[in-house]
C-alpha cells in the first residue's frame, strides 16, 4: 500500500498521520476543505515531493471518486469537529459526516480499496450513566443517545450512522473497512479554536486568565496521546484480518475536568482561577453532557499487540512546551 489518501488530513490527527506515513516513504494525498483543518499543520512537510495537498471537500463526489481510484489505502478522517462548531453548524455536521462518508465508502467499494473510518467515543452517548463500567466502555456496549431536540446528539448520531454504513458495506459488498473510535485525542499542535478543552486550558493558564469550566467540572474524561493514536491507527490498517471490526483508541486513565484544570495551573505556575460557566451560557439551547467517557482497550490490545500508553502528565508537558515555543 504505497499510496495513501487521508481525508481531513490537515486536521489534528490527520496531519500527524500524514507526517508519519511520509516518514515511511509513502506517497500521501491529503484532501481538506480547511473549514476546521489548517494548512500550517502540514508546514513541516508541505515541500515534501511525496505529499499532494488538495483543497477540496468530501462532498465533491467526482473528486473523491477520482482520488480513491488512484490510491491504495484510504483513511477517512474528514468530519465536522469540536462541540462549539457542532452546536453552531448542525446542518453541516449532519451533511458532511453522513454524505461525505457515503461518498468515501461508495468509491472504496467500487474499486475494492481498503479504508479506515474514523469514528468517535461520542457514539456511546450517555451509556456510562446507565450501568457499571469499571473497566471502561467496550465496542459492543449499547449506546444511549439523548432526545433529537438536543442538538448536541446530532454529531454522535451522524457518526453512529457512519459506522452502520461502513459495516453494511462490509457485510453486503465485502468492503475491507475498519472503524476506529477515538477518545479525546490530544497532543502538541492541537488548538482550542473549536472548543478543545486541553489547549484552551493551557492557553488561558499561560496568559494568567480565568480557566472556563463548563458545568460543575466533576465530569470525567480519558485523554489519549496523538502519537499513540497514530501508531494504533496505522497498525489497524496493516492487519488485513480486521475488516468489519470496530476498535476503541484511547487512554483508559480518567481525570475530572476540575483536576485537569488544577494540574495545568500547577504545571504552568499560573495564577489563573477556575471560572464556572453554565452549559446554557456556553453553548446555548440544545446541549447535554455526559458524566464519564472511558475506553476499554482490551480488543485493540489483543488485535495489534499494544494500546495507548502515554499518560496525561507527559502529554500536558509536551503541549505546554509547544505553546510556549509558538
Amino acid at each position: 500500500m504505497h499510496k495513501v489518501l487521508i481525508t481531513g488530513g490537515a486536521g489534528f490527527i490527520g496531519s500527524h498521520l500524514a507526517k508519519k506515513y511520509l516518514s515511511k516513504d509513502k506517497y500521501v494525498t491529503v484532501i481538506d476543505n480547511l473549514s476546521t483543518g489548517m494548512l500550517k499543520n502540514l508546514d513541516s512537510v508541505i515541500d515534501n515531493k511525496s505529499l499532494n495537498f488538495i483543497a477540496g471537500d468530501v462532498l465533491d463526489t467526482k473528486l473523491i471518486d477520482k482520488l480513491i481510484k488512484e490510491t491504495d489505502l484510504v483513511l477517512h478522517l474528514a468530519a465536522v469537529v469540536g462541540v462549539k462548531h457542532v452546536m453552531s453548524n448542525p446542518v453541516d455536521t449532519i451533511r458532511v459526516n453522513i454524505l461525505g462518508t457515503e461518498n468515501v465508502l461508495h468509491s472504496c467499494s467500487a474499486y475494492s480499496k481498503r479504508v479506515l473510518i474514523a469514528s468517535t467515543s461520542e457514539v456511546y452517548g450517555k451509556a456510562m450513566q446507565y450501568g457499571t463500567y469499571d473497566d471502561g466502555l467496550n465496542e459492543d456496549n449499547d449506546t444511549v443517545m439523548g432526545s433529537t431536540s438536543v442538538r448536541r446528539w446530532s454529531y454522535a448520531t451522524s457518526k453512529a450512522l457512519d459506522e452502520f454504513l461502513a459495516l453494511a458495506y462490509y457485510a453486503e459488498k465485502k468492503l475491507p473497512v475498519t472503524i476506529a473510535r477515538y477518545f479525546n485525542t490530544i497532543g502538541p499542535g492541537q488548538l482550542g479554536d473549536y472548543g478543545m478543552v486541553v489547549p484552551i486550558f493551557i492557553q488561558k493558564a499561560l496568559a494568567g486568565e480565568d480557566i472556563p469550566i463548563f458545568g460543575d467540572g466533576t465530569q470525567k474524561r480519558s485523554f489519549g496521546y496523538v502519537g499513540d493514536a497514530v501508531n494504533c491507527t496505522m497498525k489497524l490498517v496493516e492487519e488485513t484480518n480486521l475488516s468489519g471490526e470496530v476498535f476503541n483508541i484511547g487512554n483508559s486513565t480518567e481525570i475530572t475536568i476540575n483536576d485537569l484544570a488544577k494540574k495545568i495551573i500547577h504545571k504552568t505556575n499560573s495564577n489563573s482561577s477556575l471560572k464556572y460557566i453554565p452549559y446554557r451560557e456556553a453553548y446555548g439551547e440544545g446541549f447535554e453532557d455526559m458524566k464519564r467517557r472511558k475506553p476499554n482497550n482490551s480488543k485493540l490490545e489483543k488485535a495489534i499487540g499494544f494500546k495507548p500508553e502515554v499518560e496525561i502528565d507527559q502529554i500536558l508537558d509536551e503541549m505546554i512546551e509547544f505553546f510556549k515555543s509558538n
